[in-house]
């Protein structure tokens, strides 16, 4: 019994350690996916909310068209460079969301003076 117990534990302390192996692998690649996405997350979000406040500052200084989608933009760029360079969204993704953020900061606008008029 001795001799089998002997003869059969380095087998399984070789299985122990390969099992082993093998969790911590799955926990590491686990904890990369998930950390992974929080920081993509977290920069999606950066690059949302520099997008509104870049619009709200072109919607403060009166910008219309081309040049508020630029200011926004530029102020995004400016704001969140590493978010862009992690995102690494298009030229034409960023206008295409600045239109959409402009939109959304003036419908806002438009609902509170409708508010503050008593509309």
């Amino acid at each position: 019994m001795e001799t089998l117990i002997e003869n059969a534990l380095p087998a399984l302390l070789d299985l122990l350690g390969i099992i082993l192996a093998a969790l911590l692998a799955w926990a590491a690649t686990a904890a990369k996916r998930k950390f992974g996405i929080d920081v993509e997350a977290r920069h999606r979000e950066a690059l949302h909310s520099a997008l509104m406040t870049g619009a709200k500052l072109a919607i403060a200084r009166q910008l219309t068209g081309a040049t508020a989608v630029e200011l926004t933009v530029t102020h995004a760029r400016e704001s969140v460079p590493d978010a862009i360079g992690f995102l690494q969204p298009s030229g034409s993704f960023l206008e295409r969301m600045a239109e959409a953020k402009l939109q959304e900061a003036g419908d806002k606008l438009t609902r509170e003076l409708s508010r503050a008029i008593g509309r």
